[in-house]
């Protein structure tokens, strides 16, 4: 009795192994973001089919699952749209987060794109002896000549080593857990980080009679949203076409301070590099202001320096100065996390970034490529997917030529194709 139990248990154990092999004969997808979706729609446009694995249960996990209520596109809605479809016309200039999730969910149903959910990718490598790439998730082993990483720069919150922040008896969230000033009713609260997130997490604190108490380490550009009732980033792209980025910058700035005055006034020093120039070069983002600035003037939001240690109810901040406080928010960021999965790899940092800066960082070496890593946002994701999708599709042509015969010599003793339940 006992042998035949062990006779089926290996027979059942062989026989897995066997179908959890998947070969997938276009491109594989790692995330379905923004960036993921729109090379899938690219490549579709080419007639190359692809995969998308995501680890979520839902497309667009980051806006769904980690974004605040108020959150609003920062830049005008055609600044954001991804190729082949834009947002419906109907929608305000700034769409909503609600929106925003809304249009994702659309161009997903328009394309016809259906990412495997609930699939995180735990290692991806290039087999040198196969020439085609191994991504293993939780359940299955996918084989593709091609590997598309779409997860993006915002994966993974930043969470900062502040000394003395086990010891605080208050609750402590990161931004990507929070949905509103609600819970934080009449308290007084350190928000640490002074970028968009930051500034727009005291103005919504401000509506729920809270003090904010923003954490301002480093110098920041602050601009208006808008200027003279047109997007400020609009004004921005349009001038960089015609004249130099600094004397663009020098513009920026000018127009700026006559809109909003000198920040550094109100503890929120600029930077010596220009907005545009030190967007480029380091991919930190100017905070458009969206209203925190006249709320940091009338002293609703309080400006404070860097903290030098949490304390059991409160913090001591570097100036000196001690206050007490009831919860911290950290507005730290995100960072990538492709150091964690992909393996031999030595296109990437080790910040997860691509090496070669933009316009040349979407494309590797060995059929590897990557989507929504240039530091420019969603119009950086649109070129990337339109690039990725040309190159993939020249070389889909080439092979189908071929009568696909290059498909074909991989040892299909190990390899169920497309095995697996949709």
């Amino acid at each position: 009795m006992g042998s035949y139990k062990g006779e089926e248990q290996h027979h059942h154990h062989h026989h897995r192994n066997e179908s959890n092999c998947v070969l997938v004969h276009g491109p594989i997808i790692v995330g379905a973001g923004p960036s993921g979706l729109a090379t899938s729609a690219c490549l579709k446009q080419q007639s190359v089919p692809s995969l998308i694995l995501e680890k979520s249960d839902c497309i667009a996990s980051l806006w769904q699952h980690r974004t605040y209520d108020r959150l609003k596109l920062h830049l005008p809605k055609q600044f954001c749209e991804l190729p082949l479809l834009g947002f419906p016309h109907n929608f305000p200039k700034y769409p909503t987060k609600h929106q925003f999730i809304s249009y994702m969910e659309t161009y997903a149903s328009h394309f016809s794109i259906k990412p495997r959910f609930n699939q995180a990718v735990i290692k991806a490598e290039f087999d040198h002896v196969l020439g085609f790439w191994r991504v293993k998730t939780q359940d299955f082993e996918y084989i593709s000549r091609w590997l598309i990483v779409a997860t993006g720069e915002n994966a993974e919150p930043v969470i900062p080593d502040i000394p003395g922040i086990d010891r605080f008896k208050g609750r402590v969230v990161h931004t990507s857990l929070y949905k509103s000033g609600s819970v934080f009713k009449n308290q007084r609260v350190l928000v640490i980080g002074c970028g968009n997130s930051g500034m727009e997490v005291c103005l919504d604190l401000c509506r729920f009679n809270v003090i904010p108490h923003m954490v301002v380490r480093n110098t920041v550009h602050v601009l208006p949203r808008e200027m003279f009732g047109f997007s400020t980033f609009g004004i921005a792209m349009a001038l960089v076409k015609w004249f130099p980025l600094k004397l663009v910058d020098k513009l920026l700035l000018l127009l700026a301070n006559f809109t909003l005055g000198n920040t550094d006034q109100i503890g929120l020093r600029r930077p010596k590099t220009g907005p545009i120039e030190l967007k480029n070069v380091t991919g930190k983002t100017p905070v458009l202001d969206v209203g925190a600035l006249s709320q940091i003037k009338s002293g609703k939001i309080k400006v404070v320096e860097g903290v030098k240690e949490v304390t059991i109810n409160g913090a001591k901040f570097v100036d000196g100065q001690e206050k007490e406080i009831d919860s911290i928010i950290l507005a730290t960021g995100y960072k990538s996390n492709v150091p964690t999965w992909l393996k031999g790899c030595e296109f990437f940092t080790k910040d997860g970034m691509p090496k070669s800066p933009f316009p040349n960082g979407w494309k590797a070496e060995k059929g590897l490529y990557t989507v929504g890593f240039t530091r420019r946002g969603l119009l950086g994701t649109a070129s990337d997917a339109v690039n990725i999708a040309k190159d993939i599709g020249e070389q889909w042509r080439t092979i189908k030529e071929c009568n696909d015969s290059n498909f074909n010599y991989l040892p299909q003793r190990n390899v169920v194709q497309n095995k697996v339940k949709k």
